[in-house]
């Protein structure tokens, strides 16, 4: 079977449109996908920074509570802590959840601990910054997802 010159440039015509638009929707396709992609990351980080921007404003009031507080009068006060901390354990790297329970560890001892005296209370709260370690693990995380 022979073909004649005419059939033979009209497949190779077909075959150069299919191949043509085939890349067309590979490229339109991988395009979506790496933009669908990036968003659902921008997604997963803006969740995150919420749910850290809220750990440390609770871990903030709390620890500051403690420190003029001779003890936990109100174990609730702690409760938005540990919902949040839960929260973070659904996705969260171990060394966040880590720095997230150090934290809390932290401000219960607070509690625990003898209220200093009205003038040691301001220098303590500048010594003693114990969303530090918390905030970096936040960063990095962060940073991985970026």
């Amino acid at each position: 079977m022979t073909l004649d010159p005419a059939t033979i440039s009209a497949l190779s015509a077909l075959a150069g449109s299919a191949i043509g638009a085939l890349s067309s929707v590979a490229t339109t396709w991988l395009t979506q996908y790496q933009k669908d992609h990036m968003q659902r990351l921008e997604q997963k980080g803006s969740h995150r920074e919420r749910l850290f921007g809220e750990l440390i404003d609770q871990a903030s009031k709390t620890y500051a509570d403690g420190i003029v507080q001779e003890r936990l009068d109100d174990p609730a006060k702690l409760v938005p802590m540990y919902a949040t901390i839960n929260k973070l354990r659904l996705f969260a790297t171990p060394n966040t959840i880590g720095a997230a329970e150090a934290v809390l560890e932290r401000i219960i001892e607070t509690y625990e601990s003898p209220s200093p005296a009205p003038e040691a209370r301001n220098t303590h709260v500048a010594a003693h910054d114990i969303l530090r370690t918390f905030a970096e693990s936040c960063r990095v995380e962060l940073a991985h997802l970026r």
